[in-house]
């Protein structure tokens, strides 16, 4: 094989696993609790990570061994975050059967079980089916889950063919392979065979699929609840007489990164092009496609889309999709995001009905001695009836609650000490956080369970500093992979080493912005009196009106370590 023809061992496995079996059929049968190196890189297509307790790793087992006590992740994919109550109620019922009595809220609109034994894979792809869910794509190197304002606001229809649209995308670029039905829900198709004889399994992605994960997302000038620059396909509606009339499309979006390697760093997207709503699938189609056959497949660190054009630069870039395409396309209009809304809280839902979106702090759905969160969620579907949307802060949005049963849903959250949106801090309701440990296995350090006390430490000292008012981001993950997107808010921690952050500072809400690292290897007790001295200049030296990340961005890493020391 020539060294231009070299393959990742990742790409290798796809290659050779005849559209993502591989050895999965064998593996699941074999009575051990775990999958071959092969095999845990294609079950990531079908929305599934294979972990191990760290917090128990080295632990005797009950068999007398020791060793990784082996358990998966499971992610359920929801195009613009939109469930039913029946579908809510269904996860709910599998978490507690299945998983580890736990739901999480993802940071991309998705669902995720956690602590699923191997032998119980099967039962949990076949319930979910019942309910017509699915995990095929949520993860791996496809297209995954599409993003979107979720607020079902029925009055405005630019939402509503919005959320339609990542309906659409999500099923033009959801894998083709009759593998993950076959082996899991034990469907068998006719034709099949002759599908994959003829290399017609997967139009779109071929034999080896995408060289790495791509993402893509919807929103609006005046709302950007969904972080679009982060994706590798933005979507930005442009909207002229309450239609919308085009989109604004940016490409390269990404925050993983890896401080060790200089080639890697985060990125937003960037303007691409003005496209009408008819050209929009046929657009990302060659998108997709030029990241398909250029992208890297012999380094992962920099297989992204955003490595891509960076390399390419985007004038190259752009002629390679008209290319694909088959036709030129004008320039992207001058339109940027001015607004974010967190549609916390009760919203008039347009037809007489309600809204309430409800934070889940850290997206983590549990009931405990101190808050029963899932059993309260259970009462309102129950009782309501609602649509539920998840949104890209991992957090719930009840929709259809009739005005006179608001004060009872309300009721029904305080009855199970879940602290409405209206009474929690700016603080906590603009955080949020990765997993972490336990269970992922790329995590260096705590994060969903680190960032809730630091967080009660900040709100202390920001009400001594008259700040408490203030409204900003900050988002913590365990690793720079950088899953809850902290290269781009105010404030973001990434773990560096155990139980040590490196501190970004200067992004913003809108998510337009790159931070920069303001402090490296910050133990974590630290973390928040480093915080607190930046806030205490902020206080003193801010323009008016000045948010936290355009003061950080203002006045840059050097000028406030001087401040600081001073």
């Amino acid at each position: 094989m020539s060294e231009e023809k070299k393959l990742s061992p990742v790409d290798t496995f796809k290659l050779e696993s005849n559209y993502l079996r591989g050895d999965i059929p064998e593996e699941l049968a074999d009575g051990t609790d775990h999958f071959g190196k092969s095999s845990i890189q294609l079950l990531k297509h079908y929305g599934m990570y294979q972990q191990d307790d760290r917090d128990n790793r080295g632990k005797v087992k009950a068999d007398g061994t020791k060793g990784k006590s082996y358990m998966f992740m499971v992610r359920t994919k929801l195009p613009a975050g939109s469930m039913t109550s029946d579908q809510m109620m269904k996860e709910l019922e599998l978490c507690d059967s299945l998983a580890n009595e736990t739901l999480r809220i993802t940071s991309r609109q998705g669902l995720q079980f956690h602590g699923i034994q191997k032998d119980n894979l099967p039962e949990l792809l076949q319930q979910l089916k019942k309910v017509e869910l699915t995990t095929l794509g949520a993860c791996g190197d496809v297209n995954r889950n599409v993003m979107c304002c979720p607020a079902p606001i029925k009055n405005n229809p630019v939402r509503t063919e919005m959320q339609e649209m990542s309906f659409k995308l999500a099923a033009h670029f959801a894998p083709q392979t009759p593998a993950y039905r076959e082996i899991f829900l034990k469907d068998q198709e006719t034709g099949e065979k002759e599908k994959i004889a003829t290399g017609e399994v997967e139009p779109l992605y071929g034999v080896q699929y995408l060289p790495r994960k791509f993402k893509m997302g919807i929103a609006l000038p005046e709302d950007n609840c969904i972080d679009v620059y982060t994706h590798d396909l933005g979507l930005i509606a442009i909207v002229e007489n309450d239609a919308i009339v085009g989109y604004n499309v940016l490409v390269g979006g990404g925050q993983g990164r890896t401080p060790s390697a200089e080639k890697t760093f985060p990125a937003l997207g960037k303007k691409l092009a003005f496209i009408t709503p008819d050209q929009v699938v046929d657009v990302a189609e060659a998108i997709v496609k030029v990241q398909r056959d250029n992208g890297n497949r012999a380094d992962r660190k920099v297989a992204r889309l955003k490595y891509l054009i960076h390399n390419w630069g985007m004038e190259k870039f752009k002629a390679e999709v008209e290319k694909y395409y088959g036709q030129s396309l004008p320039e992207a209009r001058d339109v940027e995001v001015h607004e974010f809304d967190d549609h916390k809280g009760w919203q008039d839902q347009g037809d007489g009905n309600w809204i309430y979106g409800l934070n889940v702090e850290n997206g983590r759905i549990k009931d405990d001695e101190t808050m029963q969160l899932k059993t309260a969620i259970r009462e309102i579907c129950t009782t309501y009836n609602p649509g539920i949307h998840l949104t890209a802060h991992q957090d719930i949005l009840f929709s259809g609650i009739k005005p006179e049963d608001k004060s009872a849903l309300e009721a029904i959250l305080k009855k199970h000490n879940v602290t409405l949106s209206e009474d929690i801090s700016n603080t906590r309701r603009w955080s949020m956080a990765c997993v972490a440990w336990p269970t992922c296995g790329l995590s260096i350090t705590e994060s969903e369970r680190a960032l809730p006390g630091m967080v009660d430490q900040l709100e202390a000292e920001l009400e001594k500093l008259g700040l408490a008012d203030e409204k900003f981001t900050m988002r913590m993950t365990g690793c720079p992979n950088g899953c809850a997107r902290p290269y781009n808010c105010d404030i973001g921690l990434v773990g560096r080493a155990k139980e040590k952050y490196t501190v970004f500072l200067g992004g913003r809400l809108l998510g337009d912005r790159l931070s920069y690292i303001y402090k490296d290897m910050v133990p974590a007790d630290e973390v928040i009196p480093e915080l607190t001295k930046v806030f205490t200049l902020f206080k003193q030296d801010r323009n008016e009106g000045e948010s936290f990340g355009d003061f950080c961005d203002r006045q840059g890493k050097e000028a406030i370590e001087a401040a600081v020391a001073g």
